[in-house]
């Protein structure tokens, strides 16, 4: 069973920046290929970055591209998003998921396991 716990969300002002981080727990998360989405109040879960089991591989929405930055760490079983720049827009839930099925990074329909999300806010 594999269970996935983000954390690291809060309150910033715009500019400022947050580190989410998210604890895999189950086996073999080497293997697991990750990703983060959010959710904002009214609107759909969408994709935010996504990472491979080696971390070879990195994909980012363009939304956020060049201020997010994924990462994992593999030995710990962590996967993490440093979050720079932050803009009102970036507020949400966000998500960690584990990728279970083939198919586009982008879409939820291919991550079977799912956090419980931690809420980023960011005021102008």
């Amino acid at each position: 069973q594999i269970q996935l716990a983000e954390s690291g969300g809060g309150s910033v002002q715009a500019g400022g920046s947050l580190k989410l981080s998210c604890k895999f727990s189950g086996r073999a998360f080497e293997s697991w290929a990750m990703g983060w989405f959010r959710q904002a109040p009214g609107k759909e879960r969408e994709y935010v970055a996504a990472i491979n089991w080696s971390g070879s591989n990195i994909y980012y929405a363009d939304s956020v591209q060049g201020r997010f930055t994924l990462s994992r760490d593999n030995a710990k079983n962590f996967v993490y998003l440093q979050m720079n720049a932050l803009q009102p827009e970036d507020t949400a839930v966000y998500y960690c998921a584990t990728k279970t099925a083939s198919g586009p990074y982008s879409s939820v329909d291919y991550y079977g396991y799912w956090g419980q999300g931690t809420q980023v806010t960011v005021s102008s």
